[in-house]
């Protein structure tokens, strides 16, 4: 699974050369603060946050396949998101006694949590907020070392012990990563400080048990469910939020529609079929990745190529599809299928529009970023952000499936 990880890295670091040259220098819930949009470019320093975790390989098997859904009682626990001009959506948790603050991505796509430690000498480190282990009262030691291999080198660190804040919930003896070595620009350059795991335990390095897991043999939620909205920064509103114990029903309408975890790993659900104007575009690929730790959608890089060429976007220098912006609203619908049921996403939802480019004005970008990831692990769609935003998804641990709905 190295080769994945570093395949992501690939790609956020060719979304920040965009960046760059745009212009940028008991359920629980959470919701995300909004930043203005005053900043330049809307994907600035955002997609870093696509690969910024190990994305490691997966064990096979195979998933219940039930769609009945039993609203949970009581109420969600609820973590406010900030949104980074629809590129980074992060919340902030507390470590320790008394609580030291963090802010992190809360990421389908990886299992483990972690965060800067004061041991770091990594110039990330130094722009970010650091666990000091001397200052808190709940601290244990542990001392494991790990390693998570980006492109650019190995973020490294040892596991530590303490208590965890996550909303209104506290959870006892929960073993995190404290990171001392963070490697390249992707983690400098995040307006978060760590990461914060949410996909399946078998995937996690070191086999820590993962925050959501220690929730759920706890006892401190009415279900073993995340819920996740993210708000759109073209639209005012609230920056996002994620429900720990169950799904906010304020935040989407209609029904839910429930997809099998495939393949436990990632939340890996069949992609049923994908279509742009309701014709085929040759999408052979049957899996997909439902990851907010990831900003667009990366997907092999033949059936990028066949839907950039499709709505009539060019690859400029930098290796990005570019579309002139005064096509965006006339662009055809592109259809993807999960449990059965066809989700839309219109132009508007598909390209994003960054601004102050090197003539100034607006850049139009494709949200659908080439990448070829290798068997075992792929083929795979990685299905980020630029879905999430229009479509509210459910993160069932206790049957295996991920819900989607369409987000108020």
């Amino acid at each position: 699974m190295k080769m994945l990880s570093v395949m992501r890295f690939i790609l956020t670091l060719s979304c920040l050369v965009l960046l760059v040259s745009s212009g940028w220098a008991k359920r629980t819930t959470m919701k995300l603060k909004k930043v203005p949009l005053d900043e330049k470019s809307m994907l600035s320093q955002a997609t870093h946050a696509h690969m910024l975790r190990k994305k490691v390989m997966v064990a096979q098997g195979m998933s219940s396949n039930e769609n009945s859904f039993d609203a949970p009682g009581g109420r969600p626990h609820g973590v406010p998101l900030t949104d980074f001009m629809n590129a980074q959506y992060y919340g902030e948790i507390a470590i320790g006694t008394p609580p030291q603050t963090f802010s992190v991505v809360f990421d389908t796509g990886s299992s483990n949590l972690w965060v800067p430690s004061t041991r770091c000498s990594s110039i990330a480190c130094w722009l970010h907020r650091k666990y000091d282990a001397s200052k808190s009262e709940t601290y244990k030691a542990n001392g494991t070392e790990f390693a998570i291999q980006y492109g650019s080198g190995s973020l490294e660190g040892i596991i530590s012990n303490d208590v965890l804040t996550v909303a209104d919930l506290k959870i006892k003896d929960v073993d995190f990563g404290e990171s001392v070595k963070e490697p390249g620009i992707t983690f400098t350059m995040g307006r978060f400080d760590g990461i914060f795991g949410l996909a399946y335990d078998n995937i996690a390095v070191q086999r820590v048990v993962p925050p959501l897991y220690r929730m759920v043999a706890e006892g401190l939620l009415d279900e073993p469910v995340v819920g996740a909205w993210f708000g759109d920064a073209n639209k005012g509103g609230d920056g996002g939020e994620i429900t720990f114990g169950g799904a906010d029903e304020n935040r989407y309408t209609g029904d839910v529609t429930w997809a099998p975890v495939i393949r436990k790993g990632y939340w890996e659900v069949e992609l049923q079929n994908a279509t742009l104007g309701d014709q085929d575009i040759g999408v052979r690929t049957v899996r997909a990745a439902i990851d907010t730790g990831t900003s667009l959608c990366a997907i092999p890089v033949a059936e990028a190529d066949a839907i950039n060429t499709r709505i009539g976007a060019k690859k400029n220098f930098q290796g990005q599809y570019t579309i002139e912006c005064e096509k965006v609203a006339h662009l055809p619908v592109l259809s993807l299928t999960f449990g059965g049921k066809k989700f839309e996403l219109e132009g508007q939802d598909y390209i994003l529009k960054v601004s102050g480019g090197l003539g100034g004005g607006e850049t139009c970008v494709s949200g659908f970023m080439g990448m070829d990831i290798p068997a075992p692990a792929g083929p795979l769609w990685i299905v980020g952000d630029v879905f999430l935003r229009k479509y509210y998804t459910i993160y069932d641990l206790g049957q295996n499936r991920v819900g989607f709905a369409l987000a108020k």
